[in-house]
């Protein structure tokens, strides 16, 4: 009697146990990865096995074998012990720019002038009906002479196709005379906040700074609609290729954005996208009239300003004069009081302010205009993009104004070889602080400003933990005090890149009501040997749980 009886009451259990275990009982699922080593980058840094994902955002994070048990997916994916981290954010780049640059002659890592005159010859005979010829990224600092070059040859290779060659960071500009008699360029063309160089015999040399690079690039024609589109989509492979997901695209107007945002309607542009629009007078009606944008994938929420110009080309704004030039100390791209009314208008509104700044006089300018402006305000997220040189005494108005540094540590590295020659060793020890940075603002948002420095945001990752370039010069780290650690790093290249978007409750971090956007690598970032960093492979990008790269 007591065995039958046990049987009987063992029965129901069985088959409830039966319907726990069965399929039908399980939970849904559109995607299940399992077999990883996942850093979630939430709150607490810490690692999974494997996650759920339901109709774009993450639903379930934890041990692999509860959430197989758990979920019923239509699609599971065996990561094979890779490692896997939430998808990476360029927190400033030139998205459009990029795209658009797809079709120019690829300068970047020219060694002289002669070794860029001869891919000029090789784009020209390859597009030989283009009606202007465009370059670049050329540096002249990466050559033996480091002197500016001329238009002397340009002229005498190109005598009747316009000349257009845009240095690496954006801020100068060699063209040739054609070019500047189709904009009407002359020695007596005004201007301010830039320069039309000239020889000492007065002649102009071709060089424009800043500013005067405007007079002529307005008279490139744009690509058709068409050739714009595949270019973007090129552009955007290119970066599914490195596991971006995100971008913040710095400087865009209303037509731009209307495209890029087209394209994500018709369900061709993947990419999230955070763009900062340009402070015209077009832009500021409509959008202050209209409010920001706030979609699953397109965010308007702010205005890019610049300035000053770049270090590089002598364009930054210093407090005292270049060490290498004693008498020049650079010059803001506009008076400081038209950057304190664009502070004005964009604090009544509810945009962001997020201001190119590099030299230490335009930092220290902006920053006391961001102060006056927000009013004791530290929830408006206004941003100081690039950062690069800070006086010491400048340095906790960061914290004080609640201003969020937006930095690019291949910066850094890129520039370390003669950054020195423009400072001097005392103004050097506080450039490119970013370690300072991060415990002024308990942050910062981490960038690349490609197509200035190069796409792949693990070169990024390497530079700011490492301070080392690609050839992981120096042996010991450049200003390795201000180096970052790897858990800032990767939280700057994610969830501290939304918080700078005003998008963290949206993305930035593998848990559950975030959206599903993640990368699979091979290597392990928290761990790997640093010279193995810039080698990481992305195997996979996915960007709400659609797989949209696959190595």
């Amino acid at each position: 009697m007591t065995s039958i009886l046990r049987s009987s009451l063992l029965l129901p259990l069985l088959g409830l146990a039966a319907s726990c275990s069965s399929p039908s009982a399980r939970q849904p699922a559109d995607l299940l990865v399992y077999n990883a080593t996942v850093y979630t980058v939430d709150s607490t840094f810490s690692q999974a096995q494997a996650f759920a994902v339901q109709d774009g955002k993450f639903v379930a994070v934890g041990p692999a074998a509860e959430l197989r048990q758990q979920f019923q997916a239509k699609q599971e994916v065996d990561a094979q012990g890779q490692f896997i981290y939430p998808g990476f954010y360029d927190a400033h780049c030139h998205f459009y720019r990029y795209a658009l640059g797809l079709r120019d002659a690829n300068l970047v890592g020219t060694a002289s002038w002669a070794e860029v005159l001869d891919k000029l010859r090789q784009h020209r005979r390859q597009y030989p009906q283009a009606a202007w010829l465009t370059g670049r990224g050329w540096d002249q600092n990466d050559w033996a002479t480091k002197q500016f070059p001329t238009k002397a040859e340009l002229d005498r290779l190109f005598p009747n196709v316009p000349v257009f060659l845009i240095r690496v960071d954006g801020h100068a500009a060699l063209v040739n005379q054609k070019a500047l008699d189709l904009a009407g360029v002359t020695a007596r063309t005004p201007i301010s906040g830039g320069t039309i160089t000239k020889a000492a015999d007065g002649q102009l040399t071709g060089l424009l700074v800043d500013n005067a690079v405007d007079l002529v690039s307005g008279k490139i024609p744009e690509p058709t609609p068409a050739e714009a589109n595949t270019l973007l989509l090129q552009a955007q492979q290119q970066c599914l290729a490195v596991g971006l997901t995100s971008l913040a695209d710095a400087g865009l107007d209303k037509a731009n954005i209307d495209r890029l945002a087209a394209l994500q309607q018709q369900h061709k542009l993947k990419l999230r996208l955070y763009a900062m629009l340009n402070p015209t007078a077009a832009n500021k009606a409509f959008y202050f009239q209209n409010g920001p944008v706030f979609q699953d994938r397109l965010t308007v929420n702010s205005f890019k300003v610049y300035a000053d110009g770049a270090l590089g080309s002598r364009g930054a704004c210093l407090v005292e004069p270049y060490h290498d030039r004693p008498k020049e100390t650079g010059f803001l791209l506009s008076t400081e009081q038209e950057y304190r009314q664009l502070a004005k208008d964009i604090a009544a509104s509810k945009f962001q302010m997020n201001t190119h700044a590099i030299g230490d006089s335009a930092n220290r300018i902006i920053l006391n205009i961001y102060g006056e402006a927000l009013r004791g305000d530290k929830t408006r997220r206004w941003r100081i993009e690039h950062a690069q040189v800070i006086t010491p005494a400048d340095m906790p108005k960061f914290a004080q104004f609640g201003i969020v540094p937006s930095v690019q540590p291949t910066h850094a590295t890129s520039d370390m070889y003669w950054a020195g020659e423009r400072l001097g060793p005392q103004r050097l020890k506080t450039a490119y602080a970013y370690e300072e940075l991060r415990k002024q603002y308990g942050q910062v948002a981490l960038g690349s400003d490609f197509p200035v420095e190069d796409i792949n945001p693990l070169f990024g990752f390497h530079s700011a933990v490492a301070r080392q370039d690609a050839k992981n010069y120096p042996s010991g780290g450049f200003q390795m005090e201000n180096a970052l650690s790897r858990p800032d790093a990767l939280r700057g290249m994610t969830t501290w890149a939304a918080y700078a978007a005003f998008e963290d409750r949206q993305k930035g971090s593998i848990k559950p009501g975030q959206a599903a956007d993640f990368v699979i690598l091979n290597k392990d970032l928290l761990k790997a040997p640093a010279n193995e960093l810039r080698g990481a492979q992305v195997q996979q990008t996915w960007i709400a749980g659609e797989q949209v790269y696959k190595r």
